[in-house]
Protein backbone atom coordinates (compact mmCIF):
# COMPACT_ATOMS: atom_id res chain seq x y z
CA UNK A 1 0.00 0.00 0.00
CA UNK A 2 1.16 3.50 -0.83
CA UNK A 3 0.94 6.52 1.44
CA UNK A 4 1.25 10.24 0.83
CA UNK A 5 2.22 12.36 3.82
CA UNK A 6 2.01 16.13 3.78
CA UNK A 7 4.39 17.49 6.42
CA UNK A 8 5.08 20.90 7.85
CA UNK A 9 7.94 21.44 10.29
CA UNK A 10 8.03 24.30 12.79
CA UNK A 11 11.33 24.33 14.73
CA UNK A 12 10.95 26.38 17.90
CA UNK A 13 14.26 28.20 17.40
CA UNK A 14 15.18 31.65 16.10
CA UNK A 15 17.03 30.29 13.05
CA UNK A 16 14.27 28.01 11.76
CA UNK A 17 15.17 27.73 8.05
CA UNK A 18 18.34 25.58 8.44
CA UNK A 19 16.60 22.76 10.38
CA UNK A 20 13.74 22.70 7.87
CA UNK A 21 16.14 22.58 4.92
CA UNK A 22 18.24 19.88 6.60
CA UNK A 23 15.14 17.72 7.15
CA UNK A 24 14.05 18.10 3.52
CA UNK A 25 17.57 17.43 2.25
CA UNK A 26 17.74 14.21 4.28
CA UNK A 27 14.36 13.04 2.93
CA UNK A 28 15.64 13.60 -0.61
CA UNK A 29 18.50 11.12 -0.03
CA UNK A 30 16.10 8.15 0.18
CA UNK A 31 15.43 6.40 -3.14
CA UNK A 32 12.27 4.83 -1.66
CA UNK A 33 10.63 8.25 -1.27
CA UNK A 34 9.15 10.67 -3.75
CA UNK A 35 9.54 14.15 -2.21
CA UNK A 36 7.79 17.30 -3.42
CA UNK A 37 8.47 20.55 -1.58
CA UNK A 38 6.05 23.46 -1.60
CA UNK A 39 6.30 26.80 0.18
CA UNK A 40 4.57 25.64 3.38
CA UNK A 41 4.80 21.84 3.32
CA UNK A 42 6.55 18.84 1.87
CA UNK A 43 4.75 15.85 0.36
CA UNK A 44 6.37 12.45 0.81
CA UNK A 45 5.06 9.45 -1.13
CA UNK A 46 6.13 5.83 -1.06
CA UNK A 47 5.46 2.38 0.30
CA UNK A 48 3.60 2.77 3.61
CA UNK A 49 5.99 0.87 5.88
CA UNK A 50 9.11 2.44 4.36
CA UNK A 51 7.71 5.97 4.58
CA UNK A 52 6.69 5.51 8.20
CA UNK A 53 10.07 4.06 9.18
CA UNK A 54 12.04 6.80 7.44
CA UNK A 55 9.86 9.60 8.79
CA UNK A 56 10.13 8.21 12.31
CA UNK A 57 13.92 8.14 12.11
CA UNK A 58 14.25 11.57 10.54
CA UNK A 59 11.72 13.23 12.84
CA UNK A 60 13.56 11.81 15.85
CA UNK A 61 16.86 13.09 14.44
CA UNK A 62 15.35 16.55 14.01
CA UNK A 63 14.12 16.57 17.61
CA UNK A 64 17.53 15.43 18.86
CA UNK A 65 19.40 18.06 16.84
CA UNK A 66 17.00 21.00 17.16
CA UNK A 67 15.26 20.40 20.45
CA UNK A 68 11.64 21.43 20.40
CA UNK A 69 10.00 21.31 17.01
CA UNK A 70 6.44 20.80 15.85
CA UNK A 71 5.57 18.45 12.99
CA UNK A 72 2.11 18.75 11.45
CA UNK A 73 1.18 15.86 9.15
CA UNK A 74 -1.68 14.61 7.01
CA UNK A 75 -1.69 10.99 5.85
CA UNK A 76 -3.49 9.59 2.81
CA UNK A 77 -3.25 5.91 1.96
CA UNK A 78 -3.89 4.94 -1.65
CA UNK A 79 -3.19 2.46 -4.38
CA UNK A 80 -0.98 4.25 -6.93
CA UNK A 81 -2.24 2.17 -9.86
CA UNK A 82 -5.92 2.90 -9.12
CA UNK A 83 -5.17 6.57 -8.51
CA UNK A 84 -3.62 6.86 -12.00
CA UNK A 85 -6.56 5.07 -13.67
CA UNK A 86 -9.16 7.37 -12.15
CA UNK A 87 -7.31 10.58 -13.13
Amino acid sequence: MQVMVELSLYPLVNEYIPPIQAFIDRLNTYDALSVTTCSTSTQVTGEYSEVMTILGEEMQRTHEEVGQAIFVAKFLNFDAMNARKSS
